[in-house]
């Protein structure tokens, strides 16, 4: 498999979208490619993603 058959609109793995959960709430993300963030609606946090990287650190976390 090559990089762009893993790796979709989001610049990231889409398996790797499917297993990833909010690290509060363990809750669904969903990408936004407007900041580029992996959004959780029930903590109502970003979590940025920087150079296709998600980072995944309740601090670092954005509210909306």
């Amino acid at each position: 498999m090559t990089k762009s058959d893993s790796t979709g609109a989001t610049g990231l793995n889409a398996d790797l979208l499917q297993v990833l959960a909010c690290p509060r709430c363990k809750g669904e993300l969903t990408y936004s490619a407007l900041s580029p963030s992996l959004d959780c609606m029930g903590c109502k946090l970003h979590y940025l993603v920087k150079e296709g990287i998600p980072i995944l650190l309740i601090e670092e976390a954005q509210p909306f």
